[in-house]
């Protein structure tokens, strides 16, 4: 078995813990059922953000979908110039027997400038993204 990277990208309105833990969880939820990922798959992940977001560790959106023994970590992204504002990265390390030509990265709102090329190529139902992601969160709260 290999450790492959999946990456993703989103971006929020505003730098409120709300804002930041609902893209996180939506970003998340899309590279764990786009590819299939299980927590005790996952060797560890990194989050980053720009400068401009600091109200809420995006870390804690994979806590709530139940990413409790993973290693994670939070830094920021480096200031360059001219760079997307408001934006939350991740670098997720996966245990996985798939090529790497078969990890789909996603990049979500104003991220999808980042890598156009990854854009998602069929269509998400959110109405049902938004229940798989309510019920980990009611796992999450239960515990």
């Amino acid at each position: 078995m290999l450790c492959r990277g999946v990456r993703g990208a989103t971006t929020v309105d505003e730098d409120t813990p709300e804002a930041i833990l609902k893209a996180t969880r939506e970003l998340l939820a899309l590279i764990i059922r786009l590819n299939g990922i299980r927590p005790e798959e996952v060797a560890s992940a990194f989050f980053t953000t720009t400068q401009d977001v600091v109200s809420q560790y995006p870390a804690l959106a994979a806590r709530q979908l139940g990413w409790l023994d993973v290693p994670l970590l939070c830094g920021h992204e480096m200031a360059v110039p001219d760079g997307l504002p408001r934006c939350i990265r991740v670098l997720i390390h996966w245990n996985t027997d798939k090529p790497q030509s078969a990890i789909h990265h996603v990049y979500l709102r104003e991220a999808r400038s980042l890598r156009p090329d990854k854009a998602l190529a069929q269509e998400v139902d959110l109405t049902e993204l938004q229940t798989w992601i309510d019920e980990q969160l009611a796992a999450w709260n239960q515990d």
